[in-house]
């Protein structure tokens, strides 16, 4: 099979052409310097010239809770314009399945939990991440309008809840809360530091997932699209607290300080588990445990550190 794969370079795209089923088949993943999205023209091009038998849109501008508070605009416009133009060009090219990667911040803020995908579009925003919400949301509907005008396709989306794993951004500016955990344990672990801050008061509860496991996800159902519903949930079904999270890092990272708080800080929705039933009724669980992965994952960026400053 042909693959076109956007965001090749990112955390889920590397897990993704890690991934020993990657093999089998011919994948194209344009970096941004040989296709950037943000040029219609250029999308229209690239897809009518390879022609692909599935695309799997995984391109986006992320970052945490600061980072979208301070530039709301950026992550609205270019999140919306990327997905527009390729999705635009897919449609154009008659490209018959495509995977688009969602976000549980399309979901309400006020909605109970666990969410289910029919509470899409049914209630305001958390304010934190509303722009980013807005692009994904967008995309999600053109998905499924586009998806919809060619009958025998199968576009579908699929919406994680937090993911880390290898790859991930731990820059303090852009990192997601996983990233940001294990590099402020982590970091206090090497230091000596007796203790780590916490924003907020560490109540509220989220759910993670390994970015490997959503890979195994896509490799698993790649050739079963037309068994997904349009939109499906993919996680854990299992929600923790920041500060759960927090001690199951420090256990994953051999860390024996202490925790603070500083109440001041933003922290986003109270909670965000995601129901997984459909997932369920595939038959599809993620495979690695939550302790693994932390520990998985700061494997990997101590690696990574040790790797930039032999340089």
């Amino acid at each position: 099979m042909k693959i076109l794969v956007t965001g090749g370079g990112g955390l889920v795209g590397r897990s993704l052409l890690a991934d020993s089923r990657a093999g089998g088949h011919e994948i194209v993943a344009p970096r941004r310097a040989e296709l950037d999205l943000a040029d219609a023209a250029a999308c229209a091009v690239w897809l009518n010239r390879i022609r692909p038998d599935l695309v799997i849109h995984l391109a986006a501008t992320v970052g945490g809770i600061a980072a979208n508070m301070a530039e709301p605009a950026r992550f609205l416009t270019e999140n919306l314009v990327m997905g527009l133009n390729l999705l635009t060009a897919a449609r154009e090219a008659e490209v018959p399945r495509l995977i688009n990667m969602g976000s549980s911040c399309m979901y309400p803020r006020d909605r109970q939990v666990p969410l289910r995908e029919s509470d899409l579009l049914t209630g305001p925003l958390e304010p934190t991440n509303e722009a980013y919400a807005l692009a994904k949301l967008s995309v999600w509907k053109l998905t499924q309008s586009l998806g919809r005008e060619m009958p025998a396709a199968a576009w579908r989306t699929l919406i994680p809840p937090n993911l880390f794993g290898p790859h991930d951004s731990f820059d303090p500016e852009r990192s997601h809360l996983p990233a940001a955990v294990i590099r402020k344990v982590e970091s206090a672990r090497r230091d000596g530091a007796a203790s780590v801050e916490i924003w907020g008061d560490g109540s509220v509860r989220r759910e993670f997932l390994y970015a490997p496991d959503l890979a195994d996800f896509i490799w698993t159902f790649l050739d079963r699209l037309k068994d997904l519903p349009e939109t499906i949930n993919v996680g854990s079904g299992v929600d923790v607290t920041v500060n759960d999270y927090y001690a199951a890092a420090a256990r994953a990272l051999g860390y024996d300080g202490v925790f603070t708080h500083d109440l001041s800080r933003p922290v986003g929705m109270a909670r965000k588990l995601m129901d997984v039933s459909a997932q369920i009724a595939l038959g599809w669980a993620p495979p690695t445990a939550l302790e693994a992965a932390i520990a998985a994952t700061a494997a990997w960026w101590r690696g990574s550190e040790a790797a930039q400053t032999a340089r």
